[in-house]
């Protein structure tokens, strides 16, 4: 399994839909608001064979009330 991050920009007002959204699809390993640019920080775990794009786009990008997102995927654990 591999960790994936993303930090999730919400439109003003939106940030606690799609943190409930999120929560209720279970995909999140955790989850937490955030202060800065963006309002939400998520890590998913994914299998070594699933296209971390084609994940994102479906589950996480078509929730209402996102406005951008930022993935960071990760290599090695130090």
């Amino acid at each position: 399994m591999k960790p994936i991050f993303l930090q999730l920009q919400c439109a003003p007002g939106k940030t606690y839909e799609v943190a409930d959204a999120i929560y209720k699809s279970e995909i999140a390993s955790e989850l937490y608001s955030t202060s800065g640019e963006f309002d939400l920080l998520l890590k998913i775990y994914l299998s070594e064979d699933q296209d971390a794009g084609k994940f994102i786009n479906e589950n996480i990008a078509t929730i209402p009330g996102i406005v951008r997102t930022l993935t960071t995927i990760t290599f090695t654990a130090f």
